[in-house]
């Protein structure tokens, strides 16, 4: 079995965790909630809202995601999935362990803070201009709509305080402007 460190669509409540969970793609077992030890551009890149993990160690943020037991099949699975060697690449990275609820294969539990190893597809097949793109530290495939509607909103507001104060103050111009009767 082999430990993967997923951070986009195949995490929890996300597009493609279903996949992890089809027992004709293999075998998946929850294990636990990390995050990166180091910092990687965790970027969403395209008009479908998917997230790349971009293979910069030491530049971003520290990647939230979640540590999955994968059976050999499972892996096949994930490389297939992920478009392995040519759009991602597995990797092995160093996690830090948040919460801890799977199986330990007969050794103690790793504890909140403890350091984990597992496999992480990121890539190095990117586009020059996304290094410098928005970084996050955790991907939610309803971020885009939820930031959109927050920004709409957020816009109306703005716009209708802008009509208040206008109409404020032209309300007060007109009462403060000498009348001149000829």
């Amino acid at each position: 079995m082999t430990r993967v460190f997923v951070y986009g669509t195949l995490k929890k409540g996300q597009p493609n965790y279903y996949r992890m969970f089809d027992s004709t793609n293999g075998k998946a077992e929850f294990l636990a909630s990390a995050c990166t030890t180091q910092k990687y551009p965790l970027v969403i890149a395209n008009k479908y809202n998917i997230p790349f993990l971009l293979n910069i160690p030491g530049q971003g943020r520290r990647v939230q995601g979640e540590i999955y037991k994968v059976d050999d099949q499972m892996l096949k699975f994930l490389d297939d999935f992920e478009g392995v060697p040519t759009m991602y690449q597995r990797t092995l990275v160093e996690l830090e362990v948040k919460e801890w609820v799977g199986e330990a294969d007969g050794e103690k539990k790793p504890a909140m803070g403890s350091k984990v190893e597992a496999f992480v597809y990121s890539t190095t097949a990117y586009e020059p201009e996304w290094p410098s793109l928005p970084n996050y530290e955790s991907y939610d495939s309803l971020w885009r709509s939820r930031a959109s509607i927050r920004d709409q909103r957020r816009t109306r507001l703005r716009r209708a305080a802008q009509v208040k104060e206008g109409q404020h103050l032209k309300e007060i111009s007109l009462k403060h402007t000498p009348f001149v009767l000829f």
